[in-house]
């Protein structure tokens, strides 16, 4: 499918000025109210995540309040004097996860509940249309109790066989690509995606290239799993029992416990990306049903490439993506298409990766990334979501076969990826005359990347075959 402006458009909108919108910074995991604008007689509302509203009218004086569940409101409490129809605009927290909005109409109105339009454009973005004002003292339509309002459900995410993309980011494009054609990379097969989640442009070396998976399939795979757990076939606080046939070796402690031992499910969850522990991997897809059914699971989200073949470590490589359906994958989650109250637990979990040898180390200061890591000797990549302390995101997998076995370059390149493009996004960001620059002008500094000595390393690049460090 051709990518499209409004696909860019989905990430942009809320950084752009609207006429009688207000905006609030975005967070990186919290799920909250982006957007709102009031007209003389209509609401529409922007979250970051999805969300289904509830919608009420109140009496005496009368008044629409809106809750938004699972949407966190952290600001003081706030009103808008407004005019028309609604007088004034009120949001504050309702309840620790619950965000409300009072529509205060104008005195001695109402209005028929019956005749109030809600509909969604998406999960994230509603519009409330109100019918014209009656008054109130001598209507039938004034209720003497508070009439909950019906509400469309929201739309079905559209999973799409697209990556939200703008244009080619062309210097970053070309600086990565005389990255790889230095002689000490020679060895390497690397592939790359990159993808700015503020203006949807990208840059790509073997993007669309097939790699072994190693653990970073455990990404897809720990999304695919709360996603059960959003549609109640799962709990987080459910037992999984360690079987025999889940045992494995390689990366992780839980293979030395005995046969029958049981943990809960988050922290099988836990184990499974912060310490990249095989078993709990194995677990947790025997729990889904098996590796069939998570690959149907890919497929309904557009993955053409991205499949499992072998249960964990899969240490001759046999399980498959790509670097730029890792990047489809991340991207499809951050912006709410695959998951909604579960999203920041898939985050916050990323986040306490331990391993960070790799994209981490071309991070500058106070940088976080949400990011899994996969490591079978002859395979090594990282895939993650950057959050910068300006509050820029972009995306970033790397995955990189050597002929070498263990071969430290795989390591430094990945490195020097990392630090490469977060020094281009630091630029472009900064830069006052972004609008005016075109990335082909593009002037900025490099971070300087020095190797360290090999020795000091050793202990940073085995993941995930054989050694039980993470």
């Amino acid at each position: 499918m051709p990518i499209t402006r409004t696909s860019v458009m989905r990430y942009v909108l809320t950084a752009l000025p609207v006429l009688g919108a207000i905006t609030l910074p975005q967070t990186a995991l919290a799920d909250s109210l982006q957007s709102w604008k009031v007209t003389a007689n209509r609401f529409e509302l922007t979250t970051d995540t999805a969300v289904q509203p509830q919608v009420q009218l109140v009496p005496n004086p009368a008044r629409l309040v809106i809750d938004l569940p699972g949407m966190r409101w952290k600001q003081p409490k706030l009103k808008q004097p407004k005019t028309g129809a609604i007088r004034s605009l009120r949001i504050a927290r309702f309840e620790k996860d619950t965000t409300r909005i009072v529509l205060d109409l104008a005195p001695g109105k109402t209005i028929d509940p019956s005749k109030v339009v809600i509909r969604p454009s998406s999960a994230r973005k509603w519009s409330i249309q109100l019918p014209p004002l009656q008054t109130a003292r001598n209507s039938p339509l004034l209720p003497s109790k508070d009439v909950a309002i019906n509400v469309p459900a929201a739309p079905a995410p559209k999973l799409s066989n697209r990556i939200p993309q703008g244009q080619t980011l062309n210097w970053l494009q070309q600086r990565l690509g005389k990255l790889v054609k230095q002689s000490k990379y020679n060895d390497l097969d690397p592939g790359a995606f990159i993808l700015d989640l503020d203006t949807g442009n990208y840059a790509s070396i073997n993007g669309g290239k097939v790699f072994p998976t190693a653990s970073v399939i455990k990404l897809p795979v720990l999304v695919a799993f709360l996603q059960d757990v959003e549609k109640g076939k799962i709990r987080l606080n459910e037992k999984l029992t360690m079987t025999r046939d889940v045992i494995v070796g390689g990366s992780g402690y839980m293979q030395d416990a005995r046969v029958g031992t049981r943990y809960s499910v988050l922290q099988t969850l836990n184990n499974m990306i912060t310490t990249s522990d095989n078993t709990a991997t194995n677990m947790i897809i025997k729990r889904m049903g098996g590796i069939q059914v998570v690959n149907r699971r890919f497929a309904q989200w557009g993955l053409k490439k991205t499949r499992i073949r072998n249960w964990l470590p899969d240490l001759r490589g046999t399980n498959t993506t790509t670097p730029q359906e890792m990047i489809k994958v991340m991207g499809m989650l951050e912006q709410g298409e695959l998951l909604s109250s579960q999203k920041q637990t898939a985050l916050n979990i990323m986040l306490r990766v331990k391993n960070r040898s790799l994209l981490p180390q071309g991070l500058g200061r106070g940088a976080r990334i949400a990011h899994k890591t996969g490591d079978i000797g002859f395979l090594l990549g990282d895939s993650g979501i950057v959050y910068m302390p300006n509050g820029k995101r972009y995306l970033i997998s790397v995955l990189v076969g050597s002929r070498v076995y263990d071969d430290y370059d795989a390591m430094y390149y990945i490195r020097d990826v990392s630090k490469i493009v977060y020094s281009y996004m630091n630029n472009v960001s900064n830069n006052s005359r972004l609008a005016k620059v075109k990335d082909d002008s593009f002037q900025g500094r490099e971070l300087v990347f020095s190797r360290p000595d090999v020795k000091q390393n050793l202990p940073l690049l085995r993941l995930n075959n054989g050694s039980r460090r993470p």
